[in-house]
């Protein structure tokens, strides 16, 4: 009797051990949709996808965002027009190498975005450098990572902007509850000619075992910018969540 139970009492701790460990990959769909009709019609749409990949010696992460918004502009003569004010694609990839302490990683990171309404045609980013989990456990994470890179831009009117850059980033996760999660994400990439920045702070909540509901404030932040355009960019979503594995 006295073996059963011990032998019990194994295989509990052992299931909830493979409970707690981190699947190897898990991938999250996020999407956005409002339509207005009438005295004012809109057209806005976010779409995000997000995967995260633990191996044992690499952990990555992939992010793909797009939005596209379109609105009925007044025109000088008096008349409306439906025009796009809105359009912009983000693609961004990091894989962490890990060390004899798997907390201690080496990364190397890459992005690149597309924004049509910005004074860059494109901007595009690859850094290396130390990334390292300050702790991690049921409850919270915090990460962070900083290194050298380089950055190519170019402008609306066709000019090249390049050069060494210094990269940070910060990853902080808290599990509110079972059903309610906290994220804050910044990120820094500091150059001699723009120094560009980003902030995404958002709150989840369950809604079922796969589907939650996300309430997000992203900034967008660049020093050097043409005349008429606005250093920062803030955009405000409620938008439903699915994990997909």
């Amino acid at each position: 009797m006295k073996k059963t139970l011990i032998a019990t009492a194994l295989l509990c701790a052992t299931s909830a051990y493979a409970q707690d460990e981190t699947k190897p990959f898990t991938m999250d769909g996020e999407f956005g949709l409002i339509v207005t009709t009438g005295n004012t019609e809109t057209t806005s749409v976010k779409g995000r996808l997000a995967a995260h990949q633990e191996l044992e010696s690499w952990s990555n992460d992939f992010v793909a965002e797009a939005l596209y918004k379109k609105d009925e502009v007044a025109l000088d003569n008096g008349e409306e027009d439906s025009q796009t004010t809105a359009q912009k694609y983000f693609l961004s990839g990091q894989g962490n190498y890990k060390l004899e302490n798997p907390d201690h990683r080496l990364f190397v990171f890459g992005s690149y975005e597309d924004d049509r309404f910005s004074s860059y045609d494109y901007q595009s980013t690859l850094a290396v450098g130390w990334s390292q989990k300050l702790w991690g456990d049921k409850t919270s994470k915090f990460e962070y990572s900083i290194g050298p890179g380089y950055s190519y831009a170019k402008t609306e009117e066709g000019e090249s902007v390049s050069g060494m850059i210094v990269r940070a980033a910060l990853d902080y996760q808290w599990k509110i509850s079972d059903s309610a999660t906290f994220k804050q994400l910044l990120s820094t990439e500091v150059g001699s000619d723009n120094t560009k920045s980003k902030s995404e702070t958002s709150l989840s909540a369950q809604i079922n075992g796969s589907l939650a509901m996300k309430l997000s404030l992203t900034l967008d932040h660049n020093t050097d910018v043409a005349d008429g355009t606005e250093n920062l960019d803030t955009q405000t979503a409620v938008t439903l969540v699915y994990t997909f594995l």
